[in-house]
């Protein structure tokens, strides 16, 4: 099949880019308003984006408290979701009114985080404490929709020592979540290993 995004039907009876891109990491990301009112929301359009100095993003086109908040402060945490919470991460999907907290919707420990106001999520085994570094406005569907793409530097990363295996992060500790299409996750539980070969021999 072949259709043009916007111009042309796809004739399938849900929207398959989605399913296209995938799978996609979940970005648990924590934000703070003015007040320092908290808020926390997933993001299946998550990813880092630069490695030195670490960077990563999240695409904001529904929960407008995580943009707001992070355009206002300047700051954000992320976290890297695992499966083991699951239904808190679906819990604090939810859409609460503004100023209603997530955590306490979703039955989460808010942690002190070390560089930001942000808060961290006990029990999360990788989280990053970031600073905005951009904010790239995107086309929204509805003009009372905001979509943008939150670019943030890393300032502190938490590393749970109890994933780190051999000196390096082992996934298949926690089992991070990932999304697919539709309403389908998925978990890494398996890896394997490729060796790059020396193309400059």
């Amino acid at each position: 099949m072949f259709y043009e995004p916007g111009k042309t039907p796809h004739n399938l009876p849900h929207d398959p880019f989605k399913a296209c891109v995938a799978p996609r990491p979940i970005g648990w990301i924590s934000t703070v308003d003015r007040e320092g009112r908290p808020n926390l929301a997933p993001y299946s359009f998550f990813n880092a984006v630069h490695g030195n100095p670490p960077m990563v993003m999240f695409s904001s086109a529904g929960s407008v408290d995580s943009l707001a908040n992070s355009s206002a402060t300047g700051e954000f945490v992320a976290a890297v979701a695992p499966k083991s919470m699951l239904r808190e991460i679906n819990f604090s999907s939810s859409p609460l009114p503004h100023g209603e907290d997530e955590f306490e919707y979703a039955g989460l420990e808010k942690l002190p985080a070390t560089c930001v106001k942000p808060h961290l999520i006990k029990g999360v085994p990788i989280q990053m404490e970031c600073k905005v570094f951009q904010i790239v406005d995107l086309p929204s569907p509805k003009p009372d929709l905001p979509c943008a793409m939150v670019i943030g530097t890393v300032v502190g990363l938490h590393i749970d020592d109890a994933i780190i295996r051999d000196g390096m992060v082992d996934i298949t500790l926690f089992e991070p979540l990932a999304r697919l299409g539709y309403q389908e996750y998925a978990s890494i539980s398996e890896t394997f290993t490729v060796t790059r070969e020396d193309f400059w021999k």
